[in-house]
């Protein structure tokens, strides 16, 4: 038998039963895939992260991701909570650590502020695809509830990712965001045939410190609603600079913006996004969060390598 030690962590915030709660294992060596699963199924999270040590010379850990039902290659508020957990336990200290994932090994800053710390997650590579087809995006709006005359016209409707894909859905109006009520077999539907889990709905207000507001369903891996999402955002800077949406509010190489979202389901929380820029494509996009204890416990399970 061996003792792990498991966190819920809520991320993207500073306020406990805010942001999004992460289980986490710092101690997962020993664990089984199935072991894995199980515990993420009664954590019931939408992610909980395993760290192991690295087996690879060039990572310096590896951190696996799980939701209730499956394994998933990346995960943005898991991380930050993976890492906070080191932090906070003396594991790692203010630098750069080497992540090793299934989205491939990625490096993840751990900023001390005071007593505290801030993560900054560098995502995978960013690629956006071709805007849908006008018969698609008809389905995805009606399977959202939102009208097609909602949805802004300089917001192609297309798939993002920096590591993990989402499908980007851009509307005109916070208060129809706060108000949706998806038909989640209609999403599951479209995503078994598009190879997307994921919907980031969202606002943009250029003029505002806040310029992104979002929700983001996946019942697909059976997430009904994520409460702030590293893994929509990261991907959505991606997607602005990819289209060109947000231009005025670009540098010569960087576009940097904040978010909100989980304010539906009252899981407010925020993240700094920050993407930067060559020949107004983007090559790197990086997420920045803030997070909490909510509780931790130990658990005693066989360990098959221990």
């Amino acid at each position: 038998m061996k003792t792990y030690r498991l966190y819920q962590i809520d991320s993207f915030t500073r306020e406990c039963f805010h942001g999004n709660p992460a289980g986490v294992v710092p101690n997962a060596d020993g664990l089984t895939e199935e072991q894995m699963q199980r515990i993420a199924r009664e954590m019931n999270n939408s992610e909980t992260a395993f760290i192991f040590q690295s087996e690879d010379p060039e990572a310096d850990i590896e951190v696996r991701f799980f939701t209730p039902s499956t394994e998933v290659p990346l995960c943005g508020h898991a991380t930050i909570a993976a890492h906070y957990v080191r932090a906070i336990e003396g594991s790692a200290v203010s630098g750069r650590v080497m992540q090793k994932t299934k989205a491939g090994t990625l490096p993840v800053d751990i900023v001390q502020e005071g007593e505290d710390f801030s993560i900054v997650m560098t995502q995978g590579k960013p690629e956006v695809s071709k805007p849908f087809e006008e018969s698609l995006v008809g389905r995805i709006a009606d399977a959202l509830g939102i009208d097609r005359g909602c949805l802004r016209e300089d917001c192609p409707v297309a798939i993002a990712s920096a590591g993990h894909s989402k499908i980007m859905v851009g509307i005109d109006s916070e208060a129809l965001l706060h108000s949706l009520k998806p038909n989640m077999d209609k999403l599951t539907e479209i995503s078994l045939e598009v190879g997307c889990n994921g919907y980031y709905v969202f606002t943009l207000d250029p003029d505002a410190d806040v310029l992104v507001h979002g929700r983001m369903f996946a019942p697909a891996i059976g997430i009904l609603e994520d409460p702030v999402t590293g893994n929509a955002n990261g991907p959505l800077g991606a997607y602005l600079v990819h289209f060109g949406i947000c231009r005025q509010l670009e540098t010569e190489n960087e576009l940097c913006f904040t978010i909100r979202q989980g304010e539906a389901i009252k899981r407010d929380g925020g993240m700094k996004v920050q993407v930067k820029i060559r020949d107004h494509q983007p090559v790197q996009v990086q997420i920045t969060g803030d997070a909490v204890v909510a509780f931790q416990t130990q658990i005693r399970l066989p360990a098959s390598n221990y």
